[in-house]
């Protein structure tokens, strides 16, 4: 299943993560401010709708998926789980082999009836909403980020990890995977910003954010609001993130 989970540098369509005045660590990556900011954002959502009926056949043959897999197997989320940004589906159903139950939230209509179609599970709940306002109906034992993390803009950074917090109970845990990976065509405003330019099949350019986060950088970044989440590399350009608020362990 692990060429599907990673389609399209395995990106997940939320255009929206929420409000932080954290900068990227490591490397200078700047990133738009105010009105241009929602502009792209509102272009990365868009992309992500118009690609949702090509998503699944986008997949690219990097190195280190398995570990990303096998980690998060080896993570175990039981319980209750939330899952953000969840595309059509593609993690969901190695979250249901150990969830009692998931709902899964996505920007996206278009993503979320594939999702729907895909995982048919009647213990999935899926909501469609914007993460920029989306408040939680109630607590997680965990909440999962597949490959969206990176598309959060470093102003956004902390009021995602503000939001993720909202939505976990006391003991809960979060699991995240993602990748660095941007391509030298992408890099249409030069690799010291985050906005990217992708096309669709039909070859329509929409700009995306991509954060290049570096593990140790995006650990500390982690650690000074509070988590506690060792982030682990890849074999390839993935990474992945394990851990809980406060001292708690995975």
């Amino acid at each position: 299943m692990w060429a599907a989970a990673f389609a399209v540098h395995a990106l997940l369509p939320m255009a929206a993560a929420m409000g932080s005045e954290s900068e990227h660590q490591g490397e200078d990556v700047r990133a738009p401010d105010g009105e241009e900011l929602d502009r792209l954002l509102d272009e990365q959502l868009a992309y992500y709708r118009a690609l949702a009926a090509d998503y699944l056949d986008q997949g690219l043959d990097l190195s280190g998926g398995d570990e990303v897999t096998e980690a998060l197997d080896a993570f175990q989320p039981t319980g209750s789980v939330l899952e953000l940004a969840c595309g059509p589906g593609v993690w969901t159903g190695q979250l249901l082999r150990y969830a009692t139950d998931v709902t899964a939230v996505d920007a996206s209509p278009e993503m979320l009836a594939i999702a729907a179609a895909r995982v048919g599970n009647e213990r999935v709940r899926f909501i469609q909403a914007d993460l920029f306002t989306w408040k939680p109906d109630r607590r997680y034992d965990v909440v999962f980020i597949g490959f969206w993390l990176s598309h959060v803009p470093a102003e956004r950074f902390a009021s995602l990890w503000s939001l993720v917090a909202d939505c976990l109970k006391p003991e809960g845990r979060v699991f995240f995977a993602d990748d660095a990976y941007r391509t030298p065509d992408e890099l249409v405003e030069g690799p010291s910003s985050s906005t990217i330019r992708r096309q669709i099949p039909d070859g329509t350019a929409y700009r995306l954010v991509k954060v290049p986060h570096q593990p140790a950088d995006l650990e500390r970044q982690l650690r000074q609001l509070g988590w506690h989440i060792k982030v682990t590399s890849t074999a390839g350009p993935f990474y992945w993130g394990a851990g809980s608020r406060g001292l708690h362990s995975t």
